[in-house]
């Protein structure tokens, strides 16, 4: 299993995607004006601007949703990854790849407003939904949908679970070995998989309001939490910042572990970590009750600054500051080798003895409860695009009981996950990762070739931040956007509204309006 993985992701994570990603950023910032520079204030702003309503939930709760897949165990697993592998030069990658990528993160999370549709009550939308409006491509919309779920149902799941797993057995012990029909696991993965298993099917089957409510109070928390332990260790050893930085930025540009190494794991565990032009912080985007489309792409543009710029870069600073990690070369070598050669990198280990040599007794049960908390809520915000993508399927074709199947098959994916080993969960997430960002990245240079609906939105919204409005109106129509029939329909609703108000009063009703 663990060969065919690779094979797979030796052709999906080709240098061709990582620069197309890089690339597909530096693009967007480009036409956009840099607008993850220009819009900053206004995306503070808009933060806490939202409010909730029965259909969708509030920019803050989007915010969260998205954020709850954003931060996870890429934060703190992931990039003790990209330093193990790629040598400490990578974190300037995922520097790179989040500020660029806020560009993208935007014009994603967008385009999943303009195109939404009301699905039983709630908003629903994404690259399946603004892939078949948009392009016209129906097929390749199904495909991304097909992909996603997949990634999100089965595959990325286990890389959460299995991280709180390890965590758990590194700060508590194994406990003694067990058999079963899966194979033998220590009895602290099994009773971790189980807990974890049984709460996420409470939430699940509560809808996205339970998700949402739970998120908005937990992902706050959790980062702040983690951040403020972080900036504890930093300003313990802030002396060292400065040649922290210095080598950071030093090793991003030599054979460290390979020029190339450093910016292939920055790039693969940024693009993981953040998610820009992956395709899942679209489907919580699409989910907020806004007054514009550009409104909730501004605020996704901000969580790539969260999560990447803040709480990567926390996690860096205390692994590199302590020197509680190895650099891995050709072979069984090391470039670099500060500690034992059995500690993976590919999990949560070198945060977990960075904190613990600054203050000892907290670091293993620390990370290991911070685990708990960033790798639950993002399987939560997994299957909520899972959910979707579901959703999205069965406006076609019935499946009775495909929400249920989903909810069953996430499950026992989190459960497989947390027993198994850490490599085997991190390949398949890659795969995942990997699948659905090159069916979206290509889409989304597509649809900007085809009609600009993105880029047409921020210019709308922009002209009427000039002209001071008090409250922002979208209409795709006089915009040239077509199929986004949503807001059509909202528009259409505000003037039937505006001129019975104005009838009641007894002004006179424009005849044109």
């Amino acid at each position: 299993m663990q060969s065919v993985v690779d094979f797979l992701n030796s052709i999906i994570w080709s240098p061709v995607l990582i620069y197309t990603c890089l690339g597909a950023g530096l693009f967007y910032s480009i036409v956009t004006r840099f607008v993850q520079v220009r819009q900053f204030k206004e995306m503070t702003r808009l933060l806490f601007s939202g409010k909730s309503s029965e259909k969708g939930i509030s920019s803050f709760q989007a915010l969260a949703v998205s954020l709850s897949g954003r931060v996870g165990t890429g934060n703190i697993a992931g990039v003790a990854a990209a330093i193990g592998f790629g040598g400490p030069g990578a974190v300037f990658w995922m520097w790179v790849v989040a500020f660029l990528g806020a560009a993208t993160a935007y014009t994603e999370s967008t385009l999943a407003q303009i195109y939404k549709e009301e699905d039983k009550g709630e908003f629903r939308g994404g690259p399946a939904y603004y892939i078949e409006k948009a392009m016209g491509q129906k097929w390749y919309a199904w495909i991304f949908a097909i992909a996603t779920i997949f990634a999100c149902g089965v595959l990325l799941p286990g890389v959460q679970s299995n991280s709180i797993g390890n965590a758990v057995e590194a700060a508590f012990g194994s406990g003694e070995m067990i058999e079963t029909a899966i194979g033998t696991y220590s009895l602290a993965k099994i009773i971790t998989g189980t807990l974890i298993s049984i709460l996420l099917g409470f939430i699940i089957f509560g809808g996205v309001k339970r998700i949402a409510s739970f998120t908005q109070v937990v992902v706050p928390f959790m980062a702040l939490a983690y951040i403020i332990i972080a900036f504890v260790i930093i300003a313990l050893n802030i002396t060292e910042i400065p040649g922290i930085v210095a080598m950071i930025v030093g090793d991003a540009f030599t054979p460290m572990a390979g020029f190339g190494a450093a910016i292939g794991w920055g790039v693969k565990r940024g693009v993981y970590s953040n998610e820009a032009g992956q395709g899942t912080g679209p489907h919580a985007a699409a989910a907020a009750n806004v007054q514009h489309p550009a409104q909730q792409g501004l605020v996704q543009s901000f969580s790539i600054y969260i999560d990447t710029l803040l709480v990567c870069s926390a996690t860096a600073f205390m692994i590199l500051i302590t020197g509680a990690y190895n650099v891995h070369g050709a072979g069984e070598a090391f470039i670099i080798q500060n500690v034992a050669a059995d500690i993976a990198a590919n999990g949560p280990v070198f945060t977990q003895m960075a904190i613990e040599s600054t203050m000892p007794g907290w670091g293993k049960p620390f990370i290991a409860i911070a685990l708990f908390f960033f790798a639950f809520t993002t399987i939560l915000a997994y299957y909520y695009i899972a959910e979707t993508n579901v959703a999205y399927l069965r406006r076609t074709v019935k499946f009775p009981g495909m929400m249920f199947v989903l909810k069953v098959v996430l499950m026992a994916a989190v459960f497989y996950g947390t027993v198994k080993t850490a490599n085997l969960a991190w390949a398949m997430g890659d795969v995942g990762v990997g699948l659905m960002a090159w069916l979206n990245i290509v889409g989304l240079v597509i649809i900007f070739f085809l009609s600009k609906p993105a880029l047409k939105a921020l210019h709308d919204y922009e002209r009427q931040q000039k002209e001071g409005v008090e409250e922002y109106t979208f209409d795709p129509v006089k915009l040239g956007i077509k199929n986004a029939d949503y807001w059509e329909r909202r528009l259409a609703r505000r003037t039937q509204d505006s001129e019975a108000s104005d009838e009641a009063s007894g002004k006179p009703v424009n005849p044109t309006a």
